[in-house]
């Protein structure tokens, strides 16, 4: 069985294909120091035996990894243990504050991790969720993230899992401030091509049903190949970043945008409820890139109730959305 020193090697030696790889580079940015802290996602100064952390996260919410077991778990932390480096908790609770701020708002997009927290002994695993006022004390650990059998550890969905959750590691870092958000009202970058993700073709029956976020990239996948084929391979994009997050694929259509939001609850009604006020959103902020099309794609056709709904949304509210289907 590799050691966790061995495993953050790992992790390290791949990081560089992943945002989350610039770690210290924003880090460095954001506190303006002068020399890059560490030139690793996981140095060997805050690796240890069972459990490791980003460098200088001990005042951060930090990117945390750790051998539980026969498990090996990988997200991000809050350490209220005090230390040397911590001598109190108090540089945390703002940072805590920010952190519930972007759990009431985009928590959902977390569903498929998990949270616990540490005193004396583990808790149960529970969803992601804002903390609670009354584990906000000195001593607690509290962790969102995933896990995976130590025997059979893919780093890129490690690397994956951290990527999605940069996001939140800089709203706690206060890097969403009026003016930031002032700048970037208008921010929307298209790239055509499809970003390579872990698949579920590999898994057992059992995996393929409860793993949502590799359910979401086969449907990205096919959507995306079914759309080049149609369009260009030129016209399409995934993981589109605009001002409010990250768009699940674009199509480019002459100087029109089409929209596509992805979601893999069984029944359409629930694709749509899921999707509808994030593709809004995307769509409608003000400055915004507006599109010509808002699709919403599950992996089950619409009944006849359900397409009645999309009609009604057309046709009472002018909103230019579609329901398709593209299967797991």
């Amino acid at each position: 069985m590799q050691s966790l020193q061995e495993i953050a090697n790992g992790i390290n030696a791949e990081a560089h294909n992943f945002d989350v790889g610039q770690l210290q580079k924003i880090r460095k940015r954001i506190q303006k120091l002068k020399r890059l802290p560490s030139n690793q996602l996981f140095d060997h100064r805050t690796v240890f035996e069972e459990w490791g952390w980003h460098y200088g996260g001990r005042k951060e919410l930090q990117f945390n990894i750790g051998i539980e077991g026969s498990e090996l778990r990988y997200g991000v932390a809050f350490s209220l243990s005090c230390s040397q480096s911590l001598p109190t908790i108090d540089v945390l609770i703002p940072k805590i504050s920010l952190f519930n701020e972007y759990m009431s708002e985009f928590g959902d997009n977390f569903s498929d991790l998990r949270m616990w927290h540490f005193e004396g002994k583990r808790s149960f695993d529970y969803m992601p969720s804002p903390i609670s006022q009354e584990n906000v004390r000195e001593g607690l650990f509290i962790f969102l993230g995933g896990k995976q059998d130590l025997t059979k550890i893919s780093y890129q969905l490690v690397l994956e899992t951290l990527d999605r959750l940069l996001p939140l590691y800089l709203y706690t870092e206060n890097q969403t401030t009026s003016e930031n958000k002032s700048k970037e009202a208008s921010y929307f970058n298209f790239t055509p091509g499809c970003t390579k993700k872990l698949s579920n073709t590999s898994g057992t029956i059992a995996e393929k049903e409860l793993n949502i976020r590799l359910r979401h990239n086969d449907i990205q996948l096919k959507l995306y190949e079914k759309l080049a084929e149609a369009h260009g391979v030129e016209s399409v994009g995934t993981e589109i970043q605009c001002t409010n997050g990250s768009i699940d694929l674009v199509v480019k259509s002459g100087d029109n945008l089409w929209f596509y939001e992805i979601k893999t609850a069984s029944p359409a009604k629930a694709c749509i409820r899921q999707a509808l006020g994030q593709i809004l959103e995307y769509a409608y902020w003000p400055e915004c890139k507006r599109p010509e099309k808002l699709i919403i794609v599950g992996p089950n056709a619409a009944t006849t109730l359900e397409q009645s709904y999309i009609e009604t949304l057309r046709c009472e509210f002018r909103l230019p959305i579609e329901y398709a289907v593209i299967s797991a």
